[in-house]
Formats: structure tokens, C-alpha cells, sequence
């Protein structure tokens, strides 16, 4: 199994200037992004290891509002000994999290608001943020970016005026489409799940317009129970 620190390396930045985007996905064999409904159920030791070594790394965590709801998220936080690493690198103590929700369907109550350790950053449309945005005053920041939807590129320019560069999205698939039609991701972590699922399940991305968007893979990282880590870089 690769230890910690072998994660850490092998998922390294090559620097800090300006903002960069990394995926982190999970899917079977078969290109399945769930298993009933979660995509955590094709997950393994390995993987959940890898997650939390990439959200140390991470400013900030995005993610959309429907993978809130359908994974449980709860209050975002990094361990102890990536507090220390992270300290060392003159970082917050813990990555911001971000959720978009372009119609702001969330409660104020979920856990996600309400187990939080840092105070959490809603991206939605201004219209939206008008309507709605007071009902979230007491549990996050509201962060307006677009009119009509919600626009990734003016979200990206908002976090880096706070500082935010290194940004981690862990989907869902809807997101990473958006993300991708607008030519903002630069970096792509697959775990190779070493299971076939058949049934429904969509893929890793959804909604994007077909385009030959060429990658190359970085590095490649194996474990004892099957899983393959694939860390890809936008050309």
C-alpha cells in the first residue's frame, strides 16, 4: 500500500502560481460513478487516504450542491498532522469549502452548515442570492457569481482574491462538465475502481459538450486491494 507521504509526492503541486483547478473522481472499471446512488461505496482504504491527502493540499474545496446532498456531507476537516503541513507551508489551517447551487436548494441546517469548522462559502447566481441568500447569513458566505447561472470563471477570480488558488472539486459530474466546458480544469485524479457495476450509473462527467480535450498522465499509483490512482494534467 503507498504510505502517506508516497500520496503526498506523487500528487505534489509543481507551484502556487495563480489558480488550478484539480478533479477528484472515483469510478468503477466499467466507468461507473456510483454504486447505490454513492460514489464513496466504490471507494477503498487507499482512496479515502488519497482524499484527505488532497484536501490538505487544497485552499479550497469546491463541490456542487446535488453531491452535497447525495454523499452526506458533513463538517470539512483535515487531521492534525495535516494541520502541521500545512502550517508549515503558511496555509490556513483547514481548506475553505465552497458549494455551488445555483438555486440555492439547501438548509441552512445540514450538516454540512452545522458540523462545519470553518465557515462555508455558497457560490449561486445574483438573482438567487438576492431571493434567498439571507435564509444562509447565520451558516455561511454567499458568494454571487453570474446572472443567469452561475459563472465559474468570475467564482475562480472571487477565490483567488481571497486567496484561494489551489482548488480541489470533488464533483458531481454536472460540475465537472460546466468545468470543463469552460476550459478551467487543469488537472484530473481518477481512482480506478476494481469493480464492475453495470446498472445506471452516469459517468464521472455529465452534461459537457463532446470535444477532444487532451490530457497527460502525470502519474500512476497502485495498491494491495486492486485500486489504480490516476493523476492526469490538462496539456
Amino acid at each position: 500500500m503507498p504510505t502517506r507521504s508516497e500520496l503526498f509526492d506523487a500528487y505534489a503541486f509543481r507551484g502556487r502560481d495563480g489558480t488550478r483547478v484539480r478533479m477528484n473522481f472515483v469510478s468503477s472499471a466499467d466507468g461507473a460513478v456510483t454504486l447505490d446512488g454513492r460514489s464513496g461505496a466504490l471507494g477503498g482504504d487507499t482512496d479515502r487516504e488519497l482524499m484527505q491527502v488532497l484536501r490538505a493540499m487544497a485552499d479550497v474545496v469546491l463541490v456542487g450542491a446535488g453531491t452535497v446532498r447525495a454523499e452526506g456531507y458533513g463538517g470539512l476537516k483535515v487531521d492534525h498532522d495535516d494541520v502541521e503541513w500545512r502550517r508549515a507551508r503558511r496555509l490556513d489551517d483547514q481548506p475553505a469549502l465552497a458549494v455551488v447551487s445555483g438555486g440555492l436548494h439547501l438548509d441552512p441546517a445540514d450538516t454540512v452548515f452545522a458540523e462545519a469548522v470553518r465557515r462555508p462559502v455558497i457560490v449561486t447566481t445574483d438573482a438567487a442570492a438576492a431571493a434567498e441568500g439571507g435564509r444562509f447569513e447565520s451558516v455561511a458566505s454567499v458568494m454571487a457569481c453570474g446572472e443567469a447561472g452561475v459563472d465559474l470563471a468570475a467564482m475562480l477570480d472571487a477565490f483567488a482574491r481571497r486567496g484561494w488558488t489551489q482548488v480541489l472539486c470533488e464533483g458531481g459530474p454536472h460540475l465537472f462538465g460546466a468545468l470543463l466546458d469552460a476550459d478551467l480544469v487543469d488537472e484530473v485524479c481518477v481512482t480506478l475502481a476494481p469493480r464492475f457495476v453495470g446498472g445506471r450509473a452516469g459517468r464521472i462527467v455529465q452534461a459537457a459538450a463532446e470535444a477532444d480535450r487532451r490530457f497527460t498522465l502525470e502519474s500512476v499509483v497502485t495498491d494491495d486491494e486492486g485500486f489504480v490512482f490516476l493523476r492526469y494534467a490538462h496539456d
